[in-house]
């Protein structure tokens, strides 16, 4: 009898637990709550993961040509970095010139682009789908097309140039320690202007119209228009674009890799080029994470202080 009270007992208490947990799940307020958890969990995951990893490979000896010497380092590769590498320093710089020279000038382009883009003209959504072109065409081929471009012998770059009086010899563009780096700079800009042109064409087309006629009939130039009225409202997608263009370049390392291979000299090695060909290539894969580790901080220090930045300047 006692057996039987207690089997009852359980059985409607696991019902009990059920229908409350049938009912919690069931409200309106929870279910969207239930509803995400998967994908936060894979999210976690996949995102989580490898920076965790990356964080854990920084403080051991993982060097593939040393296996006898696998185990925990501390944090010796970070001063072997910070203190002893030659090469880390230059790569940081050249990194941020990088960085800088690209953002700027794909943001005064692009910006031009948007403003012509969005003039009302014959075939406009045509010439809209040509400027995005170079933002549609994979990575390997541009840097095929911007390498035979920039070739000394075939290249159509010293072929217009001379045909233009500029030069009178042909240059190699990519073997020049002088010229090496400004001709990945223009490759890169070439591909990275369409990115500033569309986001800041969005941007403009949210502009109120009957504010740029009140400004006609208060006698506003097209300066005055575009100081007082263009750039105010575009100030937050130029943030925006400019924040996540800057990460974009400072990871990136596709165009530079497989334009110049980090030389002649050293002088396109930036951190991410410097990364790879300390994991990929050299097997040193707790060196190449102390890198980058050092440069997610880098850029999380970049990113605190240009959003405090803007916002601070927005409060004035």
């Amino acid at each position: 009898m006692k057996l039987e009270q207690q089997t009852t007992g359980s059985t409607f208490g696991a019902a009990g637990r059920k229908r409350k947990l049938s009912k919690w799940v069931g409200e309106d307020r929870f279910l969207p709550y239930v509803l995400v958890v998967p994908t936060l969990i894979l999210i976690a995951v996949i995102m989580f993961f490898p920076i965790l990893k990356v964080f854990e490979l920084a403080l051991r000896n993982y060097d593939m040509t040393r296996p006898q010497d696998f185990g925990f380092a501390g944090l010796s590769n970070f001063r072997e970095i910070l203190f002893h590498d030659e090469l880390f320093p230059s790569s940081l710089w050249i990194t941020v010139k990088w960085v800088v020279i690209e953002v700027v000038l794909q943001l005064v382009f692009g910006l031009i682009v948007a403003l012509l883009l969005n003039q009302t003209f014959r075939f406009r959504g045509v010439v809209r789908s040509l400027v995005l072109i170079p933002w549609a065409v994979s990575g390997v081929l541009t840097t095929m097309l911007w390498s035979l471009m920039f070739n000394q012998h075939i290249g159509v770059i010293n072929d217009l140039l001379k045909k233009l009086g500029i030069i009178h010899e042909n240059i190699a563009w990519l073997a020049n320690t002088h010229t090496v780096f400004g001709s990945v700079i223009v490759a890169e800009l070439w591909r990275g202007i369409p990115f500033f042109a569309v986001a800041l064409l969005a941007a403009l087309q949210s502009i109120p119209q009957d504010i740029y006629e009140s400004c006609d009939v208060d006698g506003a130039g097209k300066v005055r228009k575009l100081f007082s009225i263009t750039l105010p409202y575009l100030k937050e997608s130029i943030i925006f674009s400019t924040m996540l263009r800057a990460i974009w370049e400072f990871n990136s390392m596709d165009m530079i890799y497989t334009m110049t291979d980090g030389g002649p000299m050293n002088m396109t090695t930036t951190l991410p080029v410097y990364m790879f060909k300390t994991a990929i290539l050299n097997g040193n894969y707790g060196y190449a994470s102390a890198m980058g580790v050092i440069t997610f901080f880098v850029l999380m220090i970049f990113v605190i202080g240009y959003l405090k930045l803007s916002r601070s300047d927005q409060d004035e």
